[in-house]
């Protein structure tokens, strides 16, 4: 059996959730929360196989949460939800170490299907997703040795980029105008060698500079 937790903000959703991994002859529920404020705790107490993870909530991000779950449980696999094929917060998803994601207009089946594909080693994504990842490993030369220090303002930008945050939401964490995210960013990418949010994203999981 395949042990599942589920972590979804939204009550129906969660529930809706419940009911297709219990119905699943292969699947084991073991626990579903509305936040992973708790994520370590509830990962040693669940001993879960798979993590169906969605990846905004309150309080811990989706992202945050895949980071500390490979950090301390690397084994655990990890399924990210997503309302929308959101390719920037995905990418940086798996970028993170989620094994793969599926949308949330999606049928039981293809719920449990993603679960149990996932479980046995797959990476359920779209192509655009998998295209990405495989430029992530084609670059995978680029050295730390060439980056620039960031600036302690620049990191705190990174650190948030890297949560899922949106532009505005930086701005609003920080008590910074939009402008001057702009311009964290801008310093970021030129420090980085780097010309997008993603490719921002996927240096700083790399190599620890967040």
């Amino acid at each position: 059996m395949i042990r599942v937790s589920i972590y979804e903000d939204v009550a129906d959703i969660r529930e809706l959730l419940v009911d297709t991994v219990k119905s699943a002859e292969d699947l084991l529920f073991v626990n579903a929360y509305s936040n992973a404020n708790n994520i370590l705790e509830d990962v040693r107490k669940d001993k879960p196989n798979v993590v169906l993870m969605d990846i905004q909530m309150p309080g811990i991000s989706g992202i945050e949460a895949v980071i500390l779950i490979k950090q301390k449980y690397p084994l655990v696999e990890i399924c990210i939800q997503t309302v929308f094929e959101d390719n920037e917060r995905i990418f940086a998803a798996i970028c993170a170490g989620a094994n793969g994601y599926i949308l949330k207009a999606s049928s039981p089946e293809k719920y449990i299907n993603a679960i149990v594909d996932t479980f046995q080693g797959g990476s359920p994504m779209s192509p655009g997703i998998a295209r990405k990842v495989l430029q992530m490993f084609q670059n995978q030369n680029v050295a730390i040795k060439d980056f620039v220090e960031l600036t302690p303002s620049e990191k705190k930008v990174l650190d948030l980029l890297v949560k899922g945050y949106s532009y505005k939401l930086i701005a609003a964490e920080l008590s910074v105008s939009f402008p001057t995210v702009n311009f964290h960013l801008k310093n970021i990418y030129k420090k980085l060698h780097v010309n997008s949010a993603n490719e921002a994203i996927r240096l700083a999981l790399q190599n620890g500079l967040v």
